[in-house]
């Protein structure tokens, strides 16, 4: 597998305390969000950008789910070392052992346990007493203690809980030996006077709290999660949860880009610092837009492809004459540099791996030979190629390799009021299988001629293209989310015709319906 370069870590050991640490709950919460499933290499990828970027913490799933998400801990643990490790737990035993085998040889461990503690949640979803909420937290957190030292705890429901109550549920977690205390909002509910009020309440309540790391979690159900995640530092945490692109369950996350630029570019206000790298943001952002499949909204903050454009003709005056008049943030801080085109189809092997190189990839071998072959044949479709497109085809490549349907040909005919007619060709192994199909347009004829050979009676429920880049010979990126039996499958393909990364990205999710292998079922938020 080709990979990113790590440059060594910029985690801050610093025990000041304006210091925040960056908890980075990309893989856990915002692979939650509807449709993404990422495997163990998916997840590795991920991971080395988060190192390159400096988060302190990487939350790299929840181990009981599925044997699979061991298996992408395990990975994301071993190869990732300059970074805390962590794993999600319930207070119960299976689950820790589940983190363990995940864990082992991370070079810094961490457990996450939670339980919930407001009356809705003990009622309703754990049918459980106060008392039982409290016992099962002593229990859970003296039982993780015998295996790592780094024992994160969270009140599940936190800012719907009754003070008093969660005040005593987190004295016995720092009693039973918890070192990061986290608050969450984990239905998006507070507001940010509100959320400081309560961590106030609470440091008041249990003022042994200060020995340990108070940490927040919020969702942006309300569009409140940024907002509540600074006023959580104002109010004394020092450790953020997040997630790149605001990715998440129902609205997402706190985004870390918005958190971490809004520390930086109001540093004279707020007065605190993170070990982020700002420049690798839209690196990263990249990278889980696509092996996510969730696009980018244009006009996101921080990071959407509108963030630092200027459309109306008196913004667009007094940014040439001084940027500051409309910017208040560089876009080279965060690592938006111009697309500059890189390579065209008279480039050799040794510059396309120079120039992944350049990128911070590291391709070899018959990685380097695979991605050549892909390279030349967008290439000759392709006038010239950017950074941004080798990103795309690496990507590309890497689902290629692990993949069971292969298009091998593709045959459209369609015409204005028509009923469109494909005819597809598809390896399977040694075999290759042909099938045609007829639809109101030439992807959904090409659609059904795909599902009769990949024999799945999987409903189409997501259909996304998007540009990789400007321009009339842009890469189309498409995501295909199939549904089938309660479970959703998706792929997604690169390539310079649409209808054929739609075909390519449609046998993706169709090959992983036929296996069988959906999301992991076992999901769990705080």
């Amino acid at each position: 597998m080709s990979h990113h370069t790590s440059e060594g870590s910029t985690m801050s050991t610093s025990d000041s305390t304006n210091y925040v640490k960056i908890f980075d709950t990309t893989l856990r919460d915002g692979e939650q969000s509807p449709g993404i499933s990422l495997n163990a290499q998916e997840k590795l990828e991920i991971a080395r950008q988060l190192e390159r970027l400096g988060v302190d913490i990487i939350e790299a799933g929840f181990a009981i789910a599925s044997p699979g998400e061991v298996k992408g801990i395990g990975l994301v643990a071993q190869h990732v070392r300059s970074c805390t490790i962590a794993s999600l737990n319930r207070t119960q035993q299976a689950d820790i052992d589940a983190s363990w085998e995940a864990l082992k040889d991370a070079e810094s461990p961490r457990f996450h346990i939670f339980i919930a503690t407001s009356d809705l949640h003990m009622e309703h979803k754990l049918r459980m007493t106060p008392d039982e909420v409290l016992e099962q937290t002593r229990d859970a957190i003296t039982y993780a203690r015998t295996k790592v030292s780094d024992i994160e705890f969270s009140c599940e429901d936190a800012t719907r809980s009754r003070p008093e109550f969660m005040a005593e549920v987190v004295r016995t977690a720092l009693a039973a030996g918890a070192t990061t205390i986290n608050i969450p909002d984990t239905v998006g509910y507070t507001t940010p006077i509100e959320y400081m009020e309560i961590l106030q309440t609470l440091y008041a309540n249990v003022p042994e709290l200060h020995e340990a790391t108070l940490s927040v979690h919020t969702h942006n159900d309300l569009g409140l999660a940024t907002a509540n995640s600074l006023a959580g530092v104002q109010a004394g945490a020092r450790q953020v949860e997040v997630a790149i692109n605001g990715i998440g369950e129902r609205a997402g996350n706190s985004a870390l880009e918005e958190v971490v630029m809004a520390l930086r570019t109001r540093k004279a206000f707020y007065g605190f610092e993170t070990g982020v790298e700002t420049r690798e943001i839209a690196r990263s952002s990249r990278l889980v837009s696509r092996l996510s499949g969730y696009p980018v909204q244009p006009n996101k903050a921080i990071v959407g492809k509108n963030a630092f454009a200027h459309e109306a003709g008196i913004h667009q005056d007094g940014v040439l004459k001084n940027r500051r008049t409309y910017e208040i943030m560089d876009a080279e801080s965060i690592g938006l540099a111009h697309n500059e085109l890189v390579l065209g189809k008279h480039s050799g092997r040794h510059a396309l791996q120079a120039a992944y190189a350049e990128l911070g990839y590291v391709v070899e071998g018959e990685d380097l030979k695979r991605a050549f072959t892909r390279f030349k044949e967008i290439a000759d479709r392709k006038k010239n190629i950017s950074a941004l497109d080798l990103e795309a085809l690496l990507d590309d490549q890497s689902r290629e390799t692990t993949e069971r349907f292969v298009l091998e040909r593709l045959a459209l005919r369609t015409a204005t009021g028509e009923t469109s007619q494909a005819e597809v060709s598809v390896r399977e192994g040694e075999t290759v299988h042909t099938a045609t199909g007829e639809g109101d347009g030439p992807i959904d004829a090409a659609f059904k001629a795909l599902a009769e050979i990949a024999a799945t009676t999987a409903t189409l429920r997501e259909f996304n293209v998007n540009a990789v880049t400007g321009g009339q010979d842009a890469l189309g990126d498409v995501r295909v989310v199939l549904e089938q039996d309660g479970q959703t499958f998706t792929g997604q393909a690169v390539a310079p015709d649409i209808t054929e990364a739609a075909a390519q990205a449609y046998l993706r999710a169709a090959s992983l319906a036929a296996a069988g292998t959906p999301n992991p079922i076992v999901r769990e938020t705080i």
